[in-house]
């Protein structure tokens, strides 16, 4: 159980980074540009980053019962085929758990990709738009080189958030079906509180924190520390 907990923490970390990064970004640079209801559009999209993590997980576990509204708004539509038992199967509840995730933490990303495209000087965006630069590689050659710093920091959040997971996966699944969504924070509490083997949970909390720690310096020495080892250096006052 422990290895499918450390597994599944992982995953969860890899996937996070592939699907709420290039979401997060593009909706960003469409919040980015002048358009009716663009305040609206940001507070909506981060009302879930806000909610409280126990009030999403409830919400979420009545919506995605089998008779749930999911199921049922499939069915009325003509998607009968398919509904799911979407935290009861072991195939599709860990991608479940994913989406939750994602819609419940992609306002942080987009709110502090916005917060970077504000850095972007617009004089950049003009001369490439004179020098005949397409939109696409504007944003490849310009905006994201920039969004760099950002874009690491998030990262490095989402992934310490990743590792900790514990409320969502608790209400929603519990680490069920047959430990499918088992996290490490979910394996502690289980082995801690409801089977009384404190000692066994202490040493698994201390290797999340080892695994927690390694993950956080290997990201610090070959990730973030180009942001500090690039940037420029004060230069000293010569007496």
């Amino acid at each position: 159980m422990f290895t499918d907990a450390v597994v599944n923490n992982l995953t969860i970390v890899v996937l996070s980074v592939l699907i709420q990064l290039p979401l997060g970004l593009g909706i960003a640079l469409l919040l980015n540009r002048q358009m009716w209801g663009q305040s609206l559009l940001r507070v909506i999209i981060f009302i879930p980053y806000v909610l409280a993590e126990v009030v999403a997980g409830v919400v979420w576990f009545l919506l995605l019962q089998p008779r749930g509204m999911v199921n049922d708004l499939l069915e009325t539509v003509g998607l009968g085929e398919w509904t799911q038992l979407w935290l009861a199967d072991t195939e599709i509840a860990l991608w479940t758990v994913m989406g939750v995730l994602t819609w419940k933490y992609l306002g942080l990303a987009v709110i502090l990709m916005l917060a970077g495209l504000q850095g972007v000087p617009p004089e950049l965006y003009e001369a490439a738009q004179i020098d005949g630069a397409s939109w696409w590689k504007v944003q490849f050659k310009i905006t994201i080189p920039l969004l760099g710093p950002t874009i690491r920091t998030w990262a490095f959040l989402s992934m310490i958030g990743s590792l900790q997971l514990f409320d969502m996966v608790w209400i929603l699944t519990g680490g069920g079906p047959a430990n499918a969504t088992v996290t490490m924070a979910v394996y502690l509490i289980d082995q801690g509180t409801n089977r009384s083997l404190y000692g066994y949970a202490s040493a698994v909390a201390v290797l999340l924190f080892a695994i927690s720690l390694t993950l956080a310096a290997l990201y610090q020495v070959f990730v973030l520390r180009r942001d500090t080892t690039d940037a420029p250096k004060p230069r000293r006052k010569k007496r």
